[in-house]
């Protein structure tokens, strides 16, 4: 079964044709990183337009490189939540269009569940359940118990700022160019991990929730008391503290929930340092790890079919008077 899927949740338009649900045959994405950088961030209206422009050439790229043609899509499925909406209204009305035209089934998917299972697409295994699994991006940091496709729970989330949010507002401080995750962590490389001590948020709170505001603050004030900081340091320290925060409630859950495995998804996993650490804790507690491949990180389109392709499987179709939700959550499902 073929099934298309579109994703333009933010600021990237994307279409991909995904086979069985595990079998990628495209993923094409259209990053908007360069119109977006002058401006430190994302222009909600800037981005909107762009996705008026690409979103029909993407899709026929899609089709393209998968070797097949409309006839041969089964079902055509869209993220509808969260996101921003006048760039989630372009996605999901194309496809509601193309599926209409084709009289194939219609899904509406959450972009944050996708990212639950985008590792388990990585491997090709949807069989290694029930997991923890960890969602890291730039607007949301969760931790669900998952015990099938389509059945999680939240056990935590951020109370304030995602982790990828702490990121970029600090290389912003750091005066780094945008987007600023990849930047700390290209210079974190560099600096000394144990040069300042910057707090490790909710860290020995017995809950799993998180929180980066204060360290993002406490970064902003180490700054103004010392001017002449070496910047690879300021990097390097932050990033320990978060990724200490990230993976200490990471493993702290699969033990509550006495699972033997743990996965990670979402912008902020493809952080060099969060994964070598990950890896190094599941090895050392015998927990089997899966991860996201890079691609199927930030905003992707393959995610989408891929859990299409199980909910239909599951026999879930959406109805067409389905709108768009930006504030959605994950949610229990």
């Amino acid at each position: 079964m073929n099934i298309l899927g579109v994703e333009t949740s933010c600021d990237e338009t994307s279409a991909a044709v995904v086979r069985d649900g595990v079998e990628i045959l495209s993923n094409v994405v259209s990053s908007q990183v360069e119109i977006h950088r002058p401006y430190g961030g994302v222009v909600p209206e800037l981005a909107s337009r762009q996705h008026l422009e690409l979103i029909q050439p993407v899709i026929e790229q899609a089709l393209e490189r998968s070797g097949c043609a409309l006839s041969d899509i089964d079902a055509v499925a869209a993220t509808y939540g969260p996101g921003l909406a006048s760039s989630l209204l372009i996605g999901l009305n194309a496809a509601k269009g193309v599926a209409f035209a084709l009289k194939k089934p219609f899904l509406g998917i959450n972009h944050l569940e996708a990212h639950l299972y985008s590792p388990l697409l990585s491997v090709h295994n949807f069989d290694a359940l029930p997991m923890i699994s960890i969602i890291v991006s730039g607007g949301h940091t969760i931790l669900a118990h998952v015990t099938a496709i389509g059945s999680h729970e939240i056990l935590g989330q951020t109370v304030d700022d995602a982790a990828g949010e702490a990121f970029d507002k600090v290389a912003k401080l750091l005066g780094l160019r945008y987007p600023g995750g990849p930047e700390v962590d290209r210079l974190a490389k560099e600096g000394n991990r144990a040069a300042i001590p910057f707090p490790r948020s909710m860290l020995d709170d017995p809950g799993f929730n998180f929180s980066f505001s204060g360290l993002k603050t406490s970064v902003l004030y180490y700054l103004k008391k010392n001017p002449d900081a070496v910047v690879a340091d300021v990097c390097a320290s932050f990033q320990e503290a978060v990724v200490d925060v990230l993976v200490g409630k990471t493993l702290r859950a699969a033990r509550h929930a006495g699972v033997r495995a743990i996965s990670a998804s979402g912008g902020v996993s493809i952080n060099s340092r969060f994964r070598e650490r990950l890896a190094a804790e599941c090895q050392r507690g015998n927990l089997r790890l899966f991860l996201a491949s890079a691609p199927l990180c930030t905003d992707n389109a393959a995610m989408i079919a891929s859990l299409a392709f199980h909910k239909l499987h599951c026999g879930t179709a959406s109805d067409w008077s389905l709108d768009v939700a930006p504030s959605i959550g994950l949610g229990r499902a």
